[in-house]
């Protein structure tokens, strides 16, 4: 008699990590590289978010201000800056700071890789993200700019901008949110990967509760892209979920 074989669930990592953190962007290319060399074990990358800077505000400040605010001066950032461009560089990147004008709140960037799940791509949403900022100097204070890089994977721009303006459909408390990712990643650099076995009771992405509805990633449909979609991550349940249409 036979014996029919289960299929393997592919081991959980866990990523908590801000779109503007500049070891966040190296180490996301690190892990990639990582996975890569193992091409035979199935791995799902869940992405969760990290307020990097939960003090500036929703419209951002300028970039001299936070360079300021947080290091005393954007001269004495410039070191750090040449280790982070260095660093980068090694892994295909380019950080450049130069280009970097205003300092955002990350909130809209968060809720866009999580609609950007809804079709497999928060991946290639959060890597669009960086790049727009550490490479391209984006404004993600932007929401037109936003609006752009969700089309730019596949999210029907339309949509996208009703839904950024539906504040309250969809509402981040930075503190709280900051209070929940911090049990996943309590080291000063937030980026934080935790591999779950593959029996581990966690891995169906709902140990981590937010105030994003479950009902967000559907009701934003792909475009017309036709790029191929990642299987690296899962939405994050809401530990209160609405069932407010964005459409």
């Amino acid at each position: 008699m036979s014996v029919e074989k289960l299929p393997i669930p592919p081991v959980v990592v866990d990523v908590v990590s801000d779109v503007v953190c500049p070891w966040c962007f190296i180490g996301k290319r690190r892990l990639e590289k990582a996975l890569a060399l193992k091409p035979e074990i199935l791995v799902e990358v869940r992405f969760h978010p990290y307020f990097l800077n939960p003090w500036v505000p929703r419209e951002g400040i300028s970039r001299d201000e936070y360079l300021t605010t947080k290091f005393g001066s954007p001269d004495r950032y410039k070191g750090i800056a040449g280790r982070v461009q260095a660093a980068a560089a090694e892994e295909g990147l380019v950080y450049d700071s130069s280009k970097m004008k205003r300092q955002p709140n990350t909130t809209d960037a968060h809720r866009l890789i999580f609609w950007a799940s809804s079709i497999g791509k928060s991946a290639e949403m959060k890597q669009r993200l960086m790049d727009l900022y550490f490479t391209e100097g984006g404004d993600l204070t932007d929401r037109e700019v936003l609006v752009k890089a969700a089309a730019d994977i596949g999210l029907e721009a339309a949509k996208v901008r009703e839904a950024m303006r539906c504040q309250g459909l969809v509402s981040l408390d930075a503190p709280s949110m900051a209070s929940t990712t911090n049990r996943l990643a309590p080291s000063p650099v937030p980026i934080s990967m935790r591999l779950a076995s593959r029996t581990d009771s966690t891995s169906g992405g709902e140990s981590s509760p937010t105030a994003i509805p479950d009902s967000a990633p559907s009701a934003i449909p792909a475009g017309s892209g036709n790029g191929r979609a990642s299987t690296s991550s899962k939405p994050l349940t809401a530990a209160s979920t609405s069932s407010a249409s964005l459409t």
